[in-house]
């Protein structure tokens, strides 16, 4: 049986997308739960219309975080921390501190979830930061510890 799906499926498709079932799983599992509907011609416009406008909400995201990374790489971030004799912090710099001050000085918002280091900033000094603003775009950042 022939299907669009109204919402994401996993190991089937996405939304707007149709796809070939058998009929038991169509007519027992994905219409009842509201996850399809059956094809139909006038369905199936619908269908594409929605194709189309996934496919611009995934190019304005790409240009948006490309504008993003563009902006942000190579910058350099300074953060003030409490740290003792030898350098090393009392605590840790993390994602979350990093969001903050890129939002407090440049006012954009990166979750910081997508802010990736190789390890726990715990020293005073310059380290790296990898943001992966999209899955075909990621930034470098470089974040200067300094003592308060």
């Amino acid at each position: 049986m022939k299907v669009i799906l109204v919402a994401d499926v996993k190991g089937l498709g996405s939304r707007g997308d149709t796809v070939e079932v058998k009929d038991g799983y169509a007519n027992n599992y994905l219409i009842p739960k509201g996850l399809a509907v059956k094809y139909t011609k006038g369905r199936a416009r619908e269908a594409q219309q929605i194709a189309r406008e996934k496919m611009a909400k995934a190019e304005r995201e790409l240009r948006k975080a490309e504008e993003v990374a563009q902006a942000i790489s190579g910058r350099t971030f300074e953060i003030g921390a409490k740290a003792g004799e030898e350098g090393k912090l009392f605590g840790t710099i993390t994602p979350k501190d990093i969001a903050e001050l890129i939002r407090r000085e440049m006012d954009i918002e990166v979750d910081r979830k997508k802010i990736h280091l190789e390890e726990p900033i715990k020293t005073l000094g310059f380290h790296e930061a990898h943001l992966k603003l999209h899955p075909q775009v990621e930034a470098v950042i470089h974040v200067k510890v300094v003592p308060e």
